[in-house]
């Protein structure tokens, strides 16, 4: 193993990898952009790989959703249950990403913040009773679902925002 530049461990497995060599100095910057040039390409190509994966796994979830909703808890196996089990510690208002995203999920054309918190609150009022600014609340949920790559903003036509749940089709 050797020693990185501020005293972070680095692998021999790193070193070959992006060709780097132990001693550096300024001839040597033209191969450092390189490999940097490489490490950037590497990386955006895996962050693209994690979104397709989030939004499959999402599409999944949605299916499996559907299929409870028609057939109730019972038609899931102990490892499906195991598979699909929240495994976040509990909190006092748990649940509320997880009710925005349903909503989200069940519903094929886009919805606004207010449309969602309606249905929320058809749902669970008691969910909803202790945000100060529901809305806003959602809307931060939903925006943080956008960059999950779970849903998808979009401008209705009456310039308001909306946001779409994101399957393999969309």
């Amino acid at each position: 193993m050797g020693e990185a530049m501020q005293g972070e461990v680095v692998t021999d497995a790193v070193y070959a990898r992006y060709g780097f060599t132990r001693t550096m100095d300024r001839g040597h910057e033209d191969h450092v952009q390189e490999v940097l040039r490489q490490a950037h390409e590497e990386l955006r190509s895996l962050l693209r790989q994690r979104a397709e994966l989030v939004k499959r796994i999402g599409t999944v979830k949605q299916t499996i959703a559907g299929l409870v909703n028609l057939f109730g808890k019972e038609v899931m196996n102990a490892e499906l249950l195991e598979l699909v089990a929240d495994r976040r510690p509990k909190r006092a208002h748990r649940g509320f990403t997880r009710m925005c995203r349903l909503v989200l999920m069940e519903n094929n054309h886009p919805m606004s913040a207010r449309d969602i918190c309606g249905k929320i609150c058809e749902r669970d009022p008691a969910m909803i009773s202790h945000h100060r600014d529901p809305v806003a609340s959602v809307t931060t949920v939903l925006n943080r679902l956008t960059a999950y790559g779970e849903a998808h903003a979009v401008t209705l036509q009456n310039g308001r925002r909306a946001w779409e749940w994101l399957s393999e089709e969309s």
